[in-house]
């Protein structure tokens, strides 16, 4: 580590003792000292791969130390972030979770983790707002307002496409049917799957995330009616918004966030939120993640804590109302 930013590290440290009052001496980590895994707890070549890898690239390149991507698929993403919570807590091991594990633990009440109390939470790393796409073909429609319309003459006759039960695509749809009072059909294909019925018309639609969606909507596949929000992004600026479109609480983001296990020393945390601070100014990492419609997270460790305590609660409800249609 060369003195600028040992100097860095040292401030940002000192900084943070300041406002604990724990008034902390100096650091005597000097991490990272070996390679290091994330734990991507998705199958590998996922939409998570998308922003994982680059940034594991430019931490490489940048610290002189290999970040190998471990993907720990299963489960919807619980069997990874099970592994993640049971790895030493000395800043070798850091997990990427996201939106689907404040969804986990609804629907699996028996899980051998708990996020909120396993893990210690760094920073929001990436969200992107959810988009909503029909396959033109099966669909017909030029914007939301006719894809509403024709959604709400054949109640249960159109079907929606996701990677499986309990996914966060299934629970868009769930919420977009209790908000908007329509129905449609659920069509749980598997993320290996889900993206060729709905280029083959086996299925009329699609509630994903952005940075996934965006190749097929630019090649012309599929068309993208709304994002989700109350803004448009820039990735697809002619695109409407949710709040647009008559749909203001319709704000669904598939996000990632970076967590170490719990008891992992405070000066390797900051160590580690200092050097993603300074990746996520990247310019070649933001460009590749601005291509696939995502921003880089604002939320420090306590706001991404304040996320996921959010995100639990409003998935819980959805849950509760959808009730026997998500088993």
């Amino acid at each position: 580590m060369n003195d600028l930013r040992i100097r860095r590290r040292d401030m940002l440290l000192g900084a943070a003792g300041l406002a604990s009052g724990s008034g902390w001496a100096q650091p005597t980590s000097t991490w990272p000292t070996r390679a290091l895994t994330l734990v991507v707890p998705f199958p590998a070549g996922g939409g998570a791969d998308a922003f994982a890898r680059p940034l594991a690239a430019q931490f490489s390149r940048a610290q002189g130390r290999t970040l190998v991507t471990s993907n720990r698929g299963g489960t919807d993403g619980t069997l990874g972030a099970s592994y993640a919570a049971k790895a030493a807590p000395d800043g070798y091991t850091l997990f990427m979770g996201g939106a689907q594990h404040a969804i986990a633990p609804t629907m699996y009440p028996r899980l051998d983790y708990d996020l909120e109390k396993d893990f210690i939470p760094l920073c929001l790393l990436v969200s992107m707002p959810q988009v909503l796409v029909v396959n033109p073909g099966t669909v017909p429609v030029s914007d939301f307002g006719q894809f509403l319309e024709q959604v709400r003459s054949k109640p249960g006759k159109l079907q929606y496409g996701t990677a499986g039960r309990r996914s966060l695509q299934h629970l868009a749809g769930e919420l977009f049917q209790q908000q908007t009072g329509v129905s449609i059909e659920h069509a749980p294909y598997g993320a290996d799957w889900v993206w060729k019925v709905l280029a083959a018309g086996d299925v009329d639609m699609m509630f994903d995330g952005l940075g996934p969606s965006a190749a097929h909507i630019r090649d012309g596949r599929v068309k993208a009616l709304m994002v989700s929000g109350s803004r448009r992004n820039a990735a697809l600026a002619d695109v409407p918004c949710a709040a647009e479109v008559g749909l203001p609480d319709y704000d669904v983001s598939t996000w990632y966030g970076l967590w170490a296990p719990k008891g992992t020393p405070p000066d390797v945390q900051a160590c580690i939120i200092e050097e993603m601070r300074r990746l996520g100014a990247d310019e070649e990492v933001r460009a590749i993640w601005a291509r696939n419609g995502a921003e880089y997270g604002s939320l420090d460790a306590q706001q991404l804590a304040g996320l996921v305590r959010n995100e639990l609660r409003r998935w819980a409800a959805v849950v509760r109302v959808a009730g026997a249609r998500l088993r």
